[in-house]
């Protein structure tokens, strides 16, 4: 294996500040079950929830909730999301503070993947 570049430094999982938890939905019957699925996480885990947006935000191509978390409790809420997520769409990923990096490269889907609006991420 070749050594990397120093253009591309080797990542640590130490670089890891946090993660997000997107819920994915299109309607207002997603919604709620994204709500119901938001508030029984928050009320099992040490999560923050942020705002239910009906609307595409950032690179998000679908309504969806945000819902952020430490790197300590990774291990015991994304498979609890994978078994308790319905027919929601998660669309999990790292928080370096390298945005790009972080939804293109640190990502996991639970149910279906979508594709994501990279070009809120261009440089002017």
């Amino acid at each position: 294996m070749a050594p990397s570049s120093p253009r591309t430094p080797l990542r640590s999982s130490d670089d890891i500040r946090y993660y997000h938890a997107h819920l994915y939905y299109g309607d207002t019957e997603g919604l709620a079950k994204a709500e119901a699925l938001a508030g029984a996480c928050a009320k099992r885990f040490d999560v923050r929830v942020g705002r239910f947006h009906e609307r595409p935000v950032g690179p998000h191509p679908m309504w969806s909730c945000q819902l952020s978390f430490s790197p300590e409790t990774f291990a015991d809420i994304v498979p609890w999301l994978a078994m308790n997520r319905g027919d929601l769409d998660v669309f999990v990923h790292l928080g370096t503070d390298d945005d790009l990096f972080d939804h293109t490269q640190g990502v996991i889907w639970l149910g279906e993947s979508h594709p994501l609006n990279l070009s809120v991420f261009a440089s002017d």
